[in-house]
């Protein structure tokens, strides 16, 4: 059998040295430029396609194409009521 190991996280682990996490030397992400996003206005860096927050696309050719035009779907959908309605009038 496995032996388990807790720790405390009272007053007894004050002289434990810490991380620092507003150390930001190591993090490359800064160099970058960023702008507000024109939907939620958070910052975004300058090259993104989309924004990662609201998960908008940031210019109309970034954005992703429907599957088939919307002429497609509604000329489909004419198409079937029209033979439907052939079908069901001869009944």
């Amino acid at each position: 059998m496995g032996t388990a190991v807790t720790t405390s996280r009272g007053d007894d682990d004050a002289g434990e040295d810490w991380e620092d996490d507003t150390d930001s030397s190591d993090d490359d992400s800064s160099d970058e430029p960023t702008i507000p996003c024109p939907w939620c206005r958070r910052a975004i860096f300058e090259d993104s396609p989309r924004c990662p927050y609201c998960e908008r696309y940031l210019s109309e050719e970034d954005r992703s194409r429907p599957s088939r035009p919307a002429w497609v779907i509604a000329t489909a959908l004419v198409c079937l009521a029209a033979a439907l309605w052939w079908i069901l009038r001869g009944f």
